[in-house]
């Protein structure tokens, strides 16, 4: 195995575990702030619209999305026929976004501590060169 990846793969799970810990104190996991970040950015969305735009499988989406639903984060309706859903964000949500945000950002800084901005801007190039 390319060393490459297995440090990829254990900075992925790492940077997972830890963002799960700083979203308990929000009730949510990485999942599911990925998907109300991905509502916030781009307003309402269809769940075909999510997963693709996450590259993740509809079944997945379709379960963190009606979990939020339970959760009181999110607002579904019906769209232009039966089987197409539209999700949005739902009043808690709007109103908690910049508290979950700011814990993000608090965690995003202590992530990249070590890193200057010259490298971080290293880094995100040399990572979009990955095909």
């Amino acid at each position: 195995m390319n060393p490459l990846f297995h440090e990829l793969f254990q900075k992925t799970r790492f940077l997972t575990n830890e963002i799960n810990v700083t979203l308990k104190k929000h009730n949510l996991y990485a999942s599911q702030w990925t998907v109300l970040y991905t509502i916030q950015k781009h307003g309402e969305m269809s769940l075909t619209q999510i997963w693709k735009y996450l590259n993740v499988e509809a079944p997945t989406i379709t379960r963190t999305v009606y979990r939020l639903v339970e959760l009181g984060w999110i607002d579904i309706r019906p769209g232009k026929d039966r089987r197409e859903k539209i999700v949005r964000l739902s009043e808690k949500a709007s109103q908690d976004f910049s508290a979950i945000k700011e814990s993000i950002l608090e965690f995003e800084d202590r992530m990249v501590e070590g890193l200057t901005k010259e490298e971080e801007t290293i880094l995100i190039e040399l990572l979009r060169k990955i095909k």
